[in-house]
Formats: C-alpha cells, structure tokens, sequence
C-alpha cells in the first residue's frame, strides 16, 4: 500500500487555511456569501480582501519555512575599528604604476602670434595618459583669458610603450579641421607624450587658410622651444618630405 505524504496544516484566522508538503501547497477558503462591493467574505472577515488575506498567508508561511530549514549563515558584525582598518588596507594596496601619472604635469606658454588683430598663442604640457589631459585643460581653463578665447585647439600624442602604438587624439573647439591639422603636424615630426593646445582670440577680421599656418607655426615654435624637435629647420625639412611622399603616391595612384 503507497504511504501517504505526510501533510502539515496551517489554521489561518479569517477563515483561510493553508496546507503544505515538500513541493506542494494547498490554499483551502471558507467563503459564505459576496458582499455589495463584490468581496468575497469569509467567517469572521466580512467586507475584507480575500486576495490580500491570500497574500499576507503564503507569505507568512514561506517566510516560516525558510527560515526553518535554511538559517542564514552566522555573520559576525564588524566593529568600526575592524571597518578603518580594512580601509587603511585598502590605501594601502592601491599604488599607482607610475606616481608621475597622478600629478599634474608642467604647462609652457609660447610667444603670441598677431595678425589682423587675432591672437594666437601655444600652450604645451607632457603627458603620459589621458588623464593628464584632462588634468592639463582644467588648469588652462582656470585661467579667465584662456577660458575666453574664440578657439582652444589641442592635440596630444602618448606612446604606449607596451604596445608599441600611439594613443593619440585632436579637437577643433569650433575651429573646423583645426585639431586634425595640428595633430598631423605632430605626426610629422614625430612627436610623442606630449600635448600642444592653440588658443586664438578672433580680431573680427576673416584670415582665411591663415589661421592654420598661425595655429601650426605657434604649435612648431613651443616644441622647438621645448626640444621635442630640435630645429625649425629640421622640422620644415620634415614637412617637405611628407609633402614629397603625398606627391609621389598620388603619381603612383595615376
């Protein structure tokens, strides 16, 4: 003969009953009669919500089985002095690669350039990260005149020596083409961990494709000043070679 489950019962007040074995649950209700508002009433719960009265039974009782046969593991709370210890482990665990990284690096400024009452100046930083970046042009932008200008052009150019690649990129600030130019320039030259930005104040007068080679001829000086290349003549020799290639690959391409 099969054994029957063994069955636990569970009396609720409000006349719901709830009856469960491993897996299965049985909801039993006593219901009397509807009431105008369309509930259902049970003894003793006339005018309350027999599905809420379901709800709040089947959560007590899961709540109740659970905590009966699967008891939370024993969780020692910490005191706050065990809490600043393992902060202070923590600090101390984290140490940057390279310290250099977290500082911010020295900026230079170039000579101005004037023409047609437009200003332009460079300003140059080393830089080994993107962070440095950004670190670079917050610092200019503390400054109110920097912060003013029409246009602040900026490239940057790290190289990553695990990877033996270049990490590099250019904005325009409104200057169309602008950024994409000055970073071509410090292509030439072969420039690297090193971060130029061009500020020009507008005079009110257009100058044209000028105001490229003013952007260029400032960005070349600053790193001629700061020996990232070492002359104005190898730099224009340079240059001239790049154009030479460009010349050549388009008469190949014909």
């Amino acid at each position: 003969m099969r054994k029957s489950k063994q069955w636990q019962l569970y009396t609720a007040r409000n006349g719901v009953s709830l009856t469960t074995v491993p897996k299965y649950s049985v909801l039993e209700l006593v219901m009397i009669s509807i009431t105008p508002s369309g509930q259902f009433a049970c003894r003793q719960n006339i005018g309350e919500s027999i599905l809420y009265l379901w709800v709040e039974k089947i959560r007590d009782v899961l709540i109740q089985k659970s905590q009966m046969t699967d008891p939370g593991p024993d969780v020692k709370k910490k005191t706050e002095k065990e809490d600043v210890e393992c902060e202070d482990d923590l600090i101390l665990a984290y140490q940057p690669e390279n310290p250099e990284m977290e500082e911010l690096p020295p900026i230079d400024h170039g000579v101005p350039i004037t023409d047609r009452r437009s200003t332009f100046q460079a300003h140059l930083a080393p830089v080994v990260c993107p962070k440095q970046v950004k670190m670079v042009l917050a610092k200019l932008y503390e400054n109110k005149k920097i912060a003013s200008a029409t246009h602040n052009i900026y490239a940057y150019r790290i190289y990553c020596e695990d990877k033996q690649t270049f990490l590099q990129d250019c904005e325009d600030d409104g200057e169309t083409a602008a950024g994409g130019r000055l970073l071509h320039l410090m292509e030439i030259l072969n420039v690297r961990n090193v971060m130029v930005v061009v500020s020009r104040w507008f005079g009110g007068i257009l100058l044209g494709p000028d105001r490229f080679k003013h952007i260029n001829n400032c960005a070349r000086n600053i790193l001629v000043e700061k020996n990232y290349i070492n002359s104005p003549e190898e730099s224009s020799k340079a240059l001239g070679k790049n154009k030479k290639v460009r010349k050549d690959k388009k008469r190949s391409e014909h």
